[in-house]
């Protein structure tokens, strides 16, 4: 059966399982763009082909399968970058097709000709330059076997224009042979030093990361902390890993982590790190990251393991399969005494939540995250944004349900949730979605607001509007004496802009009116946005200033505006 490179294409794709693709075309792709009708494939037309990226991204972790976008070559490609990049630091698989100048003209500078192999070197798994049309079929495969396998991540293919118009025998590969890719996983031994450390610790502690998502191991992760009574805090990604109400459940831990995880990891002597790699924003000053503690570090990827902080065991491996192994060897234990303690700094993180305080109808974001919990029953996905918006949205929306938070770490890309929420709940079609997002990160990628209505896709947006870099503010307020440069922002009315693509918009401006207006939204079957005009200067507490130990944080009860 000889097919053009451009059916190929798709019907690699089909075979891939590929449901749905996120991308914006152009002239190099446009032989790819003219076989699409014949393939059972449904394409969402993006506003920019960043959003693509993150839309592809946003699939990606939705539904655990790999996110597919596609771009034009030259400014078409480039402008995935920022997308593939923050799919490749939170480990999230995705395969970006982009095309490319003729086979001729490469490396003439011929129009649109970028080297976006060359771009994306250090931000792929790895990626493939198609200049035969004989080759397609195998690069396809390999493809989405690197992006999946092992640790999760993007690999892009880029596709000559004349590879997709030339014809060769289809057959699609039904193995991949690819020797340089291999996973070493650790042996017996490891995992019974670690289980031995586990039975001896007096004050141990869990540390999940989003590995334990990717590896679908919320369950073994529960059963190991309720067998042996050990506390779970978890990083930003690692949030829904281990259901938060649970009393074992310590939130999120960090620069903004709540006081009382940031203690436990500080004075625990076994502390148990799966699925995470140990960044800065989960550590502080390294060099004084839990003191007291033998660390335990499991992860899939051992380029991770000992690079930022050292263990006393590493253990190589899948999250899953490897809680799994330590749920045998680990026996029944408790631990009265330290989780008592870990009580007695829970009642005194209360002393960072502004909930309870009279504000006089004075709009505060935590009041506002915590009412989408209420009136979501926590029965929603939430994309958050980057920003204050995003740590408020850690540290006040309860989830319980496993993979109910979606957000960039890593990289920190502000202008995420709203691209990010189109393939969320594409691929979630009857859960209902939530956006969380700053007035900055926002006007990022607005423009998706005519994707959202194209597409009938009933995400709901709220958007926490303090007119300024709200994270960058508070910084240049406690660190740079309130120089406010650069910082101040003139934004529009967004719930006029939503009303201008069709989607009801609501403005509110008082706390009495949070909850009748989120009420609102939700009964309205298809997308809704509300600007909620939040106080100017509200800032994130607890927060661990750079150069600074997790146990010295900054808290809301001691820190007096200047």
């Amino acid at each position: 059966m000889k097919l053009t490179g451009a059916q190929i294409l798709w019907e690699c794709l089909v075979r891939e399982g590929v449901e749905v693709i996120f991308g914006l075309g152009g002239g190099a792709v446009i032989h790819l763009f003219d076989a699409l009708p014949q393939y059972p494939i449904r394409f969402v037309l993006v506003r920019h082909e960043q959003a693509a990226a993150h839309a592809a991204d946003g699939y990606a972790r939705a539904t655990g399968k790999v996110g597919v976008c596609i771009a034009t070559s030259g400014p078409g490609a480039t402008n995935l970058v920022t997308g593939i990049a923050t799919a490749y630091m939170d480990s999230s698989p995705v395969v970006a097709i982009t095309g490319q100048v003729p086979t001729p003209v490469i490396g003439t500078d011929a129009f649109q000709e970028t080297d976006i192999t060359g771009i994306t070197l250090p931000i792929t798994k790895h990626n493939y330059l198609v200049t035969r049309v004989e080759d397609l079929a195998r690069v396809v495969k390999e493809a989405f076997y690197i992006a999946r396998t092992g640790r999760p991540g993007p690999v892009l293919i880029d596709i000559a224009k004349d590879v997709q118009f030339q014809e060769t025998e289809f057959s699609y590969p039904e193995q991949v042979h690819l020797p340089g890719l291999r996973l070493d996983f650790s042996d017996d031994e490891e995992v019974q030093a670690a289980a031995d450390l586990l039975r001896q610790a007096r004050r141990p502690l869990i540390l999940a990361g989003h590995g334990v998502i990717l590896s679908g191991a919320s369950r073994e992760l529960r059963a190991l902390a309720e067998r042996a009574q050990i506390p779970v805090a978890t990083t930003l990604l690692g949030i829904s890993a281990f259901p938060e109400s649970h009393p074992l459940s310590l939130g999120m831990a960090g620069m903004h982590g709540f006081y009382h995880a940031n203690q436990a990891i500080q004075e625990a002597d076994v502390l148990l790190a799966v699925g995470m790699r140990f960044d800065d924003r989960v550590t502080g000053l390294p060099a004084r990251f839990a003191p007291n503690a033998q660390i335990i570090h499991v992860d899939i990827d051992q380029a991770e393991i000992g690079k930022n902080i050292r263990p006393a065991v590493a253990i190589v491996g899948n999250a899953r399969e490897v809680l799994s192994r330590l749920l045998r060897l680990v026996p029944p234990a408790t631990h009265p005494e330290w989780l008592a303690q870990i009580g007695q700094w829970r009642e005194e993180s209360e002393t960072d939540n502004p909930l309870d305080e009279n504000h006089n109808n004075r709009l505060l974001p935590q009041h506002v995250v915590r009412q989408i919990w209420e009136v979501t029953q926590g029965n929603a996905t939430i994309v958050s944004d980057v920003g204050q918006n995003q740590m408020w949205e850690a540290q006040y929306y309860i989830h319980d349900r496993f993979n109910s938070l979606i957000s960039s770490g890593g990289l920190g890309t502000m202008g995420f949730a709203l691209p990010a929420s189109l393939g969320v709940q594409i691929g979630r079609p009857h859960e209902t979605v939530w956006v969380i997002a700053g007035d900055g990160g926002f006007q990022m990628t607005i423009q998706e607001l005519a994707t959202v209505v194209q597409e009938n896709l009933p995400v709901k947006i709220a958007i926490l509007n303090n007119g300024f870099l709200g994270m960058v503010r508070q910084w240049q307020e406690l660190f740079f004496n309130r120089n406010y440069s650069g910082t101040r922002l003139l934004g529009p009315d967004f719930a006029r802009v939503a009303e201008a693509y069709g989607i009801p918009g609501f403005t509110v401006r008082e706390k009495n009116q949070v909850t009748p207006v989120l009420r609102r939204a939700m009964e309205i079957p298809g997308p809704a946005l509300i600007d909620f005009h939040i106080h100017s200067e509200e800032n994130v507490f607890p927060m661990v200033a750079p150069g600074k130990a997790l146990s010295e944080m900054i808290r809301r009860n001691s820190y007096q505006t200047v």
